[in-house]
């Protein structure tokens, strides 16, 4: 079985199926916060998400950052360090990417299994 969260007609936020849980880019609403209020941004609505589809941070397999600045690297890691559960850190990757807008300075998309499997 196949669930969609926040679908709309290019994409949805999240989707579960099989055991995992395959979150969007997300990206901060408030473009105008420096790299860690776009990040803690960011990791609120990931949350958010996961929580909606069963999961949750310490359920994490793998995430993917873009940054669209490297000179952001230390202050996102600082948001995602003190975000991350103690002995849960996902695989993770993050690169210097341009942005779709750029008033975006980082997204994050994760991945997790799901709770309830």
């Amino acid at each position: 079985m196949i669930t969609r969260f926040d679908t709309k007609q290019r994409m949805s936020q999240a989707v579960a199926a099989g055991g995992f849980v395959f979150l969007a880019g997300q990206v901060a609403s408030d473009t105008e916060a420096d790299a860690c209020g776009q990040t803690r941004q960011i990791l609120a609505k990931i949350d958010a998400l996961l929580e909606k589809a069963g999961s949750g941070r310490e359920m994490m397999l793998s995430a993917n950052i873009w940054l669209g600045d490297m000179a952001d690297f230390a202050a996102m890691n600082a948001e995602w360090d003190a975000w991350v559960p103690h002995g849960h850190a996902p695989a993770r990757a993050t690169v210097q990417s341009s942005m779709a807008s750029p008033d975006y300075k980082v997204e994050i998309s994760v991945i997790a299994m799901a709770s309830t499997v």
